[in-house]
């Protein structure tokens, strides 16, 4: 079988879109999510440890900008099942010349698109929709002692939200804003 995915580049080296391709007849779709063989391809060489799920019910609501500090850096692939989303992802890597830059993309049950987003990135998204549901893979397990996150209106990063901001959570609400100390993710 022919690969069921397009690799599309982004400004953000190695942050990649990808495109399903689903195959359709009268009964309706049927579209593969991952497969490990293809999505070498891209440099995706460890196996996926764990997969989540969100339901964010207010349209406007910010996640994120979350990232796993090394030795449990993880890439995350990450597709929205039902609404649409504003996925965003920030240049965590000190040595790359986008050091710092973000990259958004919309992800929608209708665009069966979805972005990987290697190690040394944040994450984040916008609900564009009420009820929107996402389907995380993970090449880490989540670990509390390794996790960190950018505040999400932090003036430095200048995310562009599609949205006045709705809901963010305490936690991501009070996360600083980065300072000169901060000099990335080392991997």
């Amino acid at each position: 079988m022919s690969s069921r995915f397009d690799f599309l580049s982004t400004p953000l080296a190695a942050l990649t879109v990808i495109l399903r391709r689903p195959y359709e007849d009268a009964r309706g779709s049927f579209a593969r999510l991952f497969c490990a063989e293809e999505f070498r391809e891209i440099g995706l060489s460890k196996p996926i440890a764990q997969i989540n799920h969100s339901v964010t019910r207010q349209k406007g609501a910010v996640r994120g900008l979350h990232f796993q500090y090394a030795p449990h850096a993880e890439t995350k692939i990450v597709s929205c099942l039902k609404g649409k989303i504003f996925d965003v992802a920030v240049d965590l890597r000190p040595d790359s010349p986008t050091f710092l830059h973000w990259h958004g993309e919309i992800l929608s049950a209708d665009n069966r698109q979805a972005l990987c987003i290697p190690e040394g990135f944040a994450h984040g998204f916008q609900t564009l929709e009420e009820d929107s549901e996402l389907l995380y893979f993970h090449t880490d397990y989540y670990d509390p002692t390794a996790e960190g996150a950018l505040n999400v209106t932090d003036p430095r990063l200048g995310i562009a939200w599609p949205l006045p901001i709705t809901e963010l959570s305490e936690r991501d609400r009070t996360h600083p804003f980065i300072g000169s100390e901060f000099v990335g993710v080392c991997l």
